[in-house]
């Protein structure tokens, strides 16, 4: 069967679904094809032994590590693509993630443009997904054209309590901005929205506000269970000139003028490798031999702060973060990174990684611990890289910038301990979570260093984009979320000037 739209989008996630809520009512015909199906409302949403110990919503596949060794990673495939289980912080790169940014492991590079050039997209996509904040606590805010659509999610109890404790300590904590109706999610059940899926039930993610935006359009029609397979380029080779995909069973071609991929920047690097041709026998948009290389993914941890003389009852718990660290180690040192809030972290949800110990022991324990989460910057390197071999993806993920990590993680335990929780408790995030995968197709404006120009526009396939995290050039310190769907809607209006009328 083929079919012969305008444009066709690879993915729905949080790249795939924005671009293409940024292209509607352009009278283009649009394509949007995803191999998940949406996830049906059943007990099992808001089941955190379904979820956390029986995996329920993980996918089968399995990667494998640069030793051969394979491994389940933590990549969904829904409409909605990894947002429907993320937690929801819709935070902005600060302005100085925008330029070189000297860590003590490296430099995290500069943009092909300026923060400024990005922040009326912010306030779009800020718009689009309903984030709740607010201004003014977070010294490291950049300025802002435009108030939150919403005020913040309130703290309960113990995180107001936690709030005042480190404000007394002289740090600036501040509202986490939050695509998520709280009132609506804690409708369906009292579950936090961290690492839950939604259902369209209250959180703001690719599929509730981005796709849904976009199929207003008559122009525009989802297609699901649609695996692409391959891009096809024309005898050139310089042109995309088909997507290839399998749905149920039988194989597809799409024709479209236009292909803008948003698989996720693993799978994003993995299609465009596979896609080697005669004249691309790299893989395509791999002339400068950048595709699949610079992965970033964040240098995370768990740190649970323990009070046996205080009871946590927070249902949601994650509602704050600060970045009192994020540009200096606090006397004048290079970078650590940013900390906030984890989801509500129950004994039935640490049971799915600590598995030697007893439930009902790690629900007494988190009964009485406020969890928070460590992210520093992982900065890109040449040498970490998604390949393929055959049908396998290999992810030789090269760590870098640990040491600020671990300092971060010492800085916050002392910092607990002084307000008040004696027992602080820390566990890294192992390599097989690539929640925040980034970088794999990055941009820039030499075409011998980068995949993709300033408008994620292949260098090597005029009718080429690839709109999902595998475009940053940096991971920088917060969750990619709204950076990419800030790019994503700047990246669409770009399109509709330039290419659909031509």
């Amino acid at each position: 069967m083929s079919v012969s739209p305008d444009i066709v989008i690879i993915g729905s996630g949080m790249g795939g679904a924005t671009i293409a809520a940024g292209l509607a009512r352009s009278g283009a015909r649009i394509l949007i094809l995803e191999r998940g199906q949406s996830i049906a409302d059943t007990p099992e949403t808001r089941d955190p032994r379904a979820i956390f110990q029986r995996g329920h919503y993980r996918s089968k596949e399995q990667w494998h590590d640069q030793h051969g060794n394979p491994f389940n990673p933590g990549n969904y495939y829904f409409v909605g693509g990894n947002t429907k289980l993320y937690g929801a912080v819709l935070i902005r790169y600060r302005k100085e993630d925008f330029g070189d940014l000297e860590h003590d492991g490296g430099v995290s590079p500069a943009w092909p443009f300026p923060y400024e050039e990005l922040e009326p997209w912010y306030g779009k996509a800020e718009a689009l997904y309903c984030v709740r904040g607010a201004l003014g606590d977070d010294p490291t805010e950049p300025h802002h054209s435009t108030q939150f659509p919403f005020p913040p999610v309130p703290d309960e109890p113990p995180i107001a309590r936690a709030r005042a404790e480190l404000k007394a300590q002289g740090l600036h904590p501040f509202s986490l901005p939050l695509g998520v109706d709280y009132a609506t999610w804690l409708k369906r059940a009292s579950t936090g929205w961290d690492a839950f899926p939604d259902t369209r039930t209250g959180k703001m993610d690719a599929e509730t506000c981005g796709l849904a935006a976009a199929l207003k359009d008559p122009n525009i029609t989802l297609e699901t269970g649609a695996d692409v397979t391959r891009l096809e380029t024309d005898a050139s080779g310089k042109r995309i000139n088909a997507v290839l995909y399998r749905k149920d069973g039988a194989e597809h071609r799409a024709t479209p003028r236009l292909v803008i991929l948003s698989a996720g920047a693993v799978m994003s690097a993995v299609l465009l490798l596979r896609s080697a041709d005669q004249k691309n026998p790299n893989g395509l948009a791999n002339k400068s031999d950048q595709v699949g290389r610079h992965f970033m993914n964040h240098n995370t941890s768990a740190v649970l702060a323990i009070d046996p003389r205080r009871r946590n009852t927070c249902v949601y718990q994650k509602t704050i973060g600060f970045n009192d660290f994020y540009l200096s180690d606090g006397n004048g040192g290079k970078p650590l990174g940013n900390v906030q809030l984890l989801g509500r972290v129950l004994g039935s949800i640490l049971k799915g990684t600590i598995k030697w110990a007893p439930e009902w022991a790690l629900s007494i324990m988190s009964g009485h611990a406020i969890d928070w989460y460590a992210m520093s910057e992982d900065l890109p390197n040449p040498d970490s890289r998604i390949r393929v071999k055959g049908n396998d993806i290999i992810l030789d993920w090269q760590r870098s910038n640990m040491g600020p990590h671990h300092r971060l993680v010492v800085k916050m335990k002392e910092i607990f301990r002084a307000a008040g929780y004696p027992i602080v408790l820390s566990r890294p995030f192992d390599r097989k979570v690539v929640s925040h995968q980034c970088g794999t197709v990055r941009m820039g404006d030499d075409p011998a260093k980068a995949a993709l120009d300033p408008y994620c526009r292949a260098f090597d396939h005029p009718n080429l984009f690839v709109m999902d995290a595998g475009f940053l050039p940096n991971s920088a310190a917060v969750n990619p979320s709204l950076t990419v769907a800030a790019q994503a809607l700047r990246v669409a209006d770009h399109i509709r000037h330039q290419d659909l009328h031509v």
